[in-house]
């Protein structure tokens, strides 16, 4: 880590921690007496202070929490109006605006005629979309204050919103009313006319007054006549319609789902029309997270708490529904891998999952159990059993204890049993194929059950069987248990001279190239280790040859060359391997392809194999005394290939962005398949470190989607891939224009990535480059100063101003330069205790240029935006005139420009502090400063504070000056 030491005094502004206890309370120091009764009193009042020292910092979260603390202890009718109405001010900063007004309303009871309670009320109610009680609110406030303006254009304002939004109804119902017209005359026969309505139903349901007039117009009923006509075209108008009125608001979804009910929707969502099973999924998803909405704010959560539980009931049950679609299969796992495992640690319940394993582990396993074409296999299409193990293995994922973990265990080899024992060949197939799916998912699991007895030498013995069918079952099983650690010695001693036989004697292709999968699998144990190769010199290369032949044969299925990725993933470990495949241009094509088709299993693969090529994966260089130890100890020592070295990367870099690397990878990016895993995002965002690392190669990046494809991996995925996704945004926002990199609204959502690399818990460089990048987004516009402010990132940004490493200081310093910029930032410089403006003011003095010309800069900002803080700058250090004056005397024409401007300022600011600077040296200073015609600049500031002085009657015009 960097060690930011926040202690060192910074904390006193943020937190509140330097008020308490310094005597500058209302009830006096900690060492003035207290009467017993005013005890209470005093408390409340230091909660309160506090709060409002947050809330002028900016800290609205800590700010609510003192005022919550100090409601708890008060008994006073008019204190608890005051803090329920500062509570209200912190909610509608925190945009909670149905607290804002609670908190707003009790004030208000306390007191009718307080109109800031009034007025913020009035702000809560229009956000809730109550503009007419907004109204009302508003026109208290005028009655009691009639030369208020903010008051009066706040109304002006209220007012022609509401004529908007009533012109937008009437629009509104006369729109839907013409829509239900043409769907429900009968005689209608113009099959166009009746598309274009339900289209027009569709927009109309994206905006809330027309999806609350279809809901009130009987629309629902309609709508589930349009699915029930078997239409694809009005079934997908009506679902995509109910998406709109679903979206975001659980009352409505409650009402929808009670009148279209479960089964209608499952049965949709299991049609073989792909398009509507999609939409049917979509609209499904919706409807999950809007009863999840209200199951996390407390509405009626027991009832919320059955429906999801109903719909995943007939979602399971889907699953293993003979008559349901292969897509709608994929389509109801992909739910269920969205809507059941928690999205974070920090959520304590995990009831949902533990209930699916319990009701529905069978019916997941029956999808991954599957063995296409054999008699009365389910539907399934390429990518059915990856998404089976993906679900199983969040849910596996999702388990707390080892009891939740021993239950699964059981339930998985249960199945197994079940197919294995005491069945014929079609029975152990199933099992075997059971195994393969856990091995992909929860491979503990997946060793649990390879465990029982029989099914390993069943593997074996079906490799050798003369049915193509039942070979790959077994060959596919046996690699995925390769790289299992609990089976692998087996396997390398059984499985490596079989593989090789059915590789070199099978006479087809599928086999061949899942048998030489497997040996790469077992040949790459020694990872990146030069010196741990296990196969013979050249072997290696000769087995990635076939590989890349395999990807590039088009005739084959993409099932089949998917395994040549596989393989490829395994062997591009070896340095020689990297190098001849980014020079197969046809081979890196064939990948790329591979990586846009439909059978998005293939993903991983490709990710992986880029990660190797570009070496992007974590690699310590060795402590030099360890190698040392080691090497008498007779240990062995992991040796780096010579083609692994920086040089050769750097090429193998080039060769791959000249191939089209990032558009492929943009496109891995958008895929909405479960295959797109946490971990597969951490490769990829991997990569896309590695292809950003020359500052002149960003550019082609971003041309090609990189810039966009960075930003949904920087916000979601495991923590070291988004890290690295936000440090390639980061490289990118330093050295290229931001607005081009990331246009339109783009440009805000890589705020919040760039300040997670400010974390502690980042490295230096991590910090470094986010404190560079959001130095340039905050040079931009009042619009990203607030954002960054928002993510609150400027506590973080002060705490690395403190740094002992010089380039973070600077960076952290440069950043708060044109964070100084916004109205907010410039108060914080004046907080009660806080020593922001003394260590800028120190910083100015330092040796350190560049750190001076960042602080001086930010002192000359400070003082032209913010005039207060001119008065304030002698308080806070004895060394201020001597730091002027140094600036002004500065060799550096910049450091002298910017001393000229913040004393002109000084000067401007008041009298007082111009008659301290004038009665020191930076008089005569100015005055020599004035004639410099070198420097027009310094001069003409020093003019305008000599002119100032003489406007005070602090010195005697001077004719060489006029």
């Amino acid at each position: 880590g960097t060690g930011t030491g926040t202690g060192t005094g910074m904390g006193t502004g943020g937190d509140g921690r330097g008020r308490e206890g310094t005597g500058t309370g209302r009830g006096g120091g900690p060492g003035a007496p207290v009467p017993a009764g005013a005890r209470r009193q005093v408390t409340v009042a230091q909660l309160r202070e506090r709060g409002n020292a947050h809330f002028q910092a900016g800290d609205h979260a800590a700010a609510l929490a003192a005022y919550t603390e100090a409601l708890s202890l008060c008994d006073a009718g008019p204190e608890r109006a005051v803090l329920h109405r500062n509570r209200a001010a912190c909610y509608l900063k925190l945009e909670d605006y149905t607290k804002a007004e609670a908190d707003a309303s009790k004030a208000i009871e306390a007191d009718g005629r307080d109109v800031k309670a009034l007025f913020r009320r009035s702000q809560a109610l229009q956000r809730l979309g109550r503009l007419d009680q907004a109204v009302t609110d508003l026109q208290r406030c005028l009655s009691l204050e009639p030369k208020n303006k903010a008051f009066q254009e706040a109304l002006r304002a209220l007012g022609s919103s509401m004529h908007e939004k009533m012109k937008t109804m009437s629009c509104t119902d006369s729109k839907v009313e013409q829509m239900f017209q043409i769907l429900l005359d009968l005689k209608e026969n113009d099959v166009d006319k009746k598309q274009k309505a339900a289209q027009n139903l569709i927009v109309l349901a994206r905006e809330e007054a027309g999806a609350e007039k279809i809901f009130q117009s009987d629309g629902v009923r309609l709508l589930t006549q349009l699915l029930d006509t078997a239409k694809a075209d009005l079934m997908l108008a009506a679902l995509r319609t109910l998406v709109g009125l679903c979206s975001g608001h659980r009352s409505r979804t409650t009402a929808i789902l009670a009148e279209l009910g479960a089964p209608r929707l499952s049965a949709v969502l299991g049609v073989e029309h792909e398009q509507v099973s999609l939409a049917a999924c979509n609209l499904l998803h919706v409807m999950f997270d809007s009863l999840k909405e209200g199951l996390q704010k407390d509405f009626r959560g027991k009832e919320d708490a059955v429906d999801l539980k109903l719909l995943i009931k007939h979602l399971l049950e889907l699953l293993a529904l003979e008559g349901a679609s292969a897509h709608g299969r994929d389509n109801a796992l992909n739910l269920l891998i969205k809507v059941v495992p928690r999205k974070s640690p920090k959520e304590t319940n995990n009831s949902l999952s533990l209930w699916v394993i319990d009701q529905g582990l069978k019916k997941i396993l029956e999808v991954g159990s599957t063995v296409s074409g054999s008699p009365g296999s389910l539907p399934v299409t390429e990518n059915s059993r990856m998404s089976a193990s993906v679900l199983l293995s969040k849910l596996y994922d999702d388990l707390k204890c080892d009891a939740e973990r021993e239950n699964f265990h059981q339930l998985c080899k249960d199945y197994v049993r079940s197919w294995f024992e005491g069945q014929d060949l079609a029975g152990k197939l199933r099992a075997i194929q059971t195994v393969s799916c856990l091995l992909q998912g929860p491979s503990d699991a997946g060793n649990r059950v390879l465990e029982l007895e029989g099914i390993m030498d069943s593997v074996l013995s079906l490799c050798a069987s003369v049915r193509e069918a039942h070979q790959l079952v077994a060959v596919e099983a046996l690699i995925h248990a390769a790289d299992k650690a609990k089976r692998a010695s087996f396997i390398t001693a059984n499985g490596v001279s079989l593989l090789k036989e059915i590789y070199k004697h099978s006479e087809r292709d599928s086999i061949r190239i899942r048998a030489l999968v497997g040996l790469c699998k077992l040949g790459s144990a020694g990872g990146t280790d030069f010196s741990m190769k296990q196969f013979a010199e050249g072997s290696t290369l000769k087995l990635a040859k076939q590989c890349r032949k395999w990807l590039c044969n088009e005739a084959m299925d993409v099932g089949t060359r998917r395994w040549a990725v596989e393989g490829l993933a395994y062997l591009t470990f070896d340095a020689d391997v990297k190098e001849e495949f980014v020079e197969d241009k046809a081979a890196l094509q064939a990948m790329f392809q591979l990586a846009r088709s439909e059978d998005r299993s293939v993903l991983y693969a490709v990710a992986s194999t880029l990660v190797n090529c570009t070496n992007s994966y974590d690699h310590e260089e060795p402590d030099p005394q360890m190698l040392e130890l080691a090497k008498y100890a007779k240990q062995h020592i992991p040796e780096q290939h010579p083609k692994d070295k920086p040089d050769f990367v750097k090429r193998r870099v080039r060769k791959l962005l000249t191939a089209g690397v990032v558009s492929a990878l943009a496109c891995m990016v958008k895929s909405e398949n479960p295959a797109l895993t946490n971990s597969c995002r951490e490769l990829i965002s991997r990569v896309f470190l590695a292809l950003v690392e020359e500052a002149e190669d960003r550019g082609g990046v971003v041309a090609q989607g990189g810039g966009k494809a960075l930003i949904p991996l920087s916000l979601e995925g495991t923590e070291v891939g988004q890290t690295k996704a936000a440090q390639a945004l980061a490289k990118i926002t330093i050295t290229s224009n931001p607005e081009m990199a990331f246009p339109g609204e783009r440009i805000y959502e890589v705020v919040r990535p760039l300040v997670s690399l400010l974390h502690l818990q980042r490295t230096g460089l991590e910090n470094f480059e986010g404190l560079m990048a959001l130095t340039n987004l905050a040079g931009i516009s009042e619009r990203l100063r607030q954002k960054i402010l928002k993510e609150k990132a400027v506590p973080m940004i002060e705490g690395y101003m403190f740094e002992e490493h010089e380039l973070i200081r600077l960076a952290a310093t440069e950043c708060m330069c044109n964070m100084a910029m916004s109205r907010e930032v410039q108060e914080l410089f004046l907080a009660e205790g806080s020593d922001r403006l003394k260590l800028m003011v120190l910083y100015s003095g330092e040796e350190d240029e560049k750190l001076r010309r960042a602080a001086s800069g930010t002192l000359a900002m400070l003082t032209a935006l913010h005039p207060p803080i001119c008065k304030r700058i002698p308080q806070v250090t004895v060394h201020w005139l001597e730091i002027l004056q140094a600036l002004l005397l500065s060799t550096s024409a910049e450091l002298q420009h910017r001393g000229a401007v913040v004393v002109m300022n000084m000067v401007a600011a008041g009298r007082d502090v111009a008659e301290q600077l004038m009665a020191s040296e930076v008089l005569e200073i100015l005055s020599v400063l004035a004639k410099d015609k070198e420097k027009p600049r310094v001069a003409q500031a020093a003019k305008e504070s000599l002119a100032q002085a003489v406007a005070y009657g602090l010195i005697q015009p001077n004719p060489e000056h006029a």
